[in-house]
């Protein structure tokens, strides 16, 4: 989320809001039971990653007429990119991980949604900083030659 703050002048999602409305869908169902640091964090990343994702698609269908775009996720920096297409294209290919290689999944979803730092992810995965490492370098290149794909 911090790197939001690069974001032109006049963007309609500050990180205040996208904190605020992860909050209500989290807490929404009064009965919710955290397991621990990781399954909040996790559960954290997955609201943010949707409302971003369904604010990027309402901005692609309404400006853009539906059209993608290809995307290099080289170009692509950490939590909550600027661009609507890239977003969605990333989203599309993290699902498509996300069905191969959950862990590592998980992991994207916590630097790339939430900003989390490699040890940061680690801990709340429960998983040593070398192994998030290795997550976080296969699953880029995992997604790098997905999204070329489409």
């Amino acid at each position: 989320m911090h790197r939001m703050s690069n974001e032109a002048p006049g963007h309609t999602l500050q990180p205040t809001a996208l904190v605020h409305e992860a909050w209500l869908r989290l807490v929404g169902n009064q009965n919710q039971q955290w397991n621990g640091r990781a399954h909040f964090f996790g559960a954290a990343a997955e609201a943010m990653r949707r409302i971003l994702i369904e604010r990027a698609r309402r901005k692609r269908a309404v400006r853009h007429g539906g059209e993608q775009q290809r995307v290099e996720l080289a170009e692509v920096e950490l939590a909550a990119p600027a661009d609507d297409d890239q977003l969605l294209a990333i989203n599309d290919a993290l699902d498509k991980l996300a069905a191969e290689r959950k862990a590592e999944a998980e992991l994207v979803k916590l630097r790339y949604f939430v900003g989390m730092t490699n040890d940061e992810a680690a801990e709340a995965l429960g998983v040593s900083p070398r192994t998030a490492k290795s997550y976080w370098t296969h699953a880029r290149a995992w997604l790098f030659r997905e999204i070329q794909k489409e």
